[in-house]
């Protein structure tokens, strides 16, 4: 397999007088071999950021892609760009999953692949700031919607007697302490993979997780167009959502047939419990 190699430059800026520093990412990414082909995949929240980037590589891999989400404009934009399917879907609306997993089954024409991308952080700035409305609507949306979605995938997969593949998108925040509903729900995710992982494993059902770490999105606030520069990253920079594609796309591939149940953290070892931090 070849590299294509890009150079992604960070922008200089001057803050009172003193130049920050500029960062610059050297990324490699897979040429396109078709490794996905026959893969029939849901994308939830695929409209932009992440999802969005996913799709794109799963589309240029050879899959065919339904994207979902709340915002159809979002959703259509990405849709024509990269040519895939799309359908509006609220993943906080359970009642919902039943016919919106078989419209999606009918338009990929029998889908074998879920991906839970969907997710929301209020970025509570204190453990006060969080009320019941706050954290309900991000456990709603980014556990307990990915949990019956998942459902619903589960019982097409083997009613149809078809081998799947499941991908949650989860975050280094699950892997260490919070004190906000975000974090929580990302470290239940991390749970549910496992668990789902080894309960489905005869079933020929793969579960697992790509954990994030500070990538730029419109959730994180950070543009992949200006300056790179985050210095809490072992790495200095915000990761770019291709990169994480590049690591969606290999564990929904059949090269990574053998691997269930994990959670591959992208954040060069910065949330690895290193003695001498």
């Amino acid at each position: 397999m070849s590299l294509k190699k890009y150079l992604h430059r960070g922008l200089k800026f001057i803050i009172k007088g003193t130049p920050v520093k500029n960062i610059t990412a050297d990324i490699s990414y897979l040429q396109p071999n078709k490794r996905l082909f026959g893969k029939k995949i849901i994308i939830t929240g695929g409209g932009r950021g992440l999802g969005a980037s996913m799709a794109a590589k799963f589309v240029a891999e050879g899959a065919s892609v339904l994207i979902a989400g709340r915002g159809e404009k979002a959703l259509k934009e990405t849709s024509e760009k990269i040519g895939c399917k799309y359908l509006i879907l609220d993943v906080s609306k359970v009642e919902t999953f039943v016919d919106f997993m078989s419209q999606a089954d009918i338009l990929l024409g029998g889908v074998n692949c879920l991906v839970n991308n969907a997710g929301i952080s209020l970025h509570e700035n204190t453990f006060f700031e969080v009320t019941p409305e706050t954290f309900d609507k991000q456990v709603n949306t980014n556990f307990k919607g990915a949990f019956f979605l998942t459902q619903e995938f589960v019982k097409l997969i083997k009613a149809n007697n078809r081998k799947g593949t499941i991908l949650f998108t989860s975050s280094e925040t699950g892997d260490t302490m919070d004190f906000r509903p975000y974090g929580f729900t990302k470290a239940a995710v991390n749970s549910m993979v496992q668990g789902l992982a080894y309960l489905f494993a005869k079933d020929n059902i793969r579960v697992n997780a790509v954990a994030p770490g500070v990538t730029a999105s419109e959730m994180t606030g950070f543009s992949a167009d200006g300056n790179l520069l985050f210095e809490s990253n072992q790495t200095e920079r915000i990761y770019l959502p291709e990169e994480v594609a590049e690591t969606a796309c290999f564990l929904l591939s059949e090269a990574s047939g053998c691997i269930s149940g994990q959670i591959i953290v992208c954040n060069n070892a910065k949330t690895v419990n290193a003695r001498w931090k």
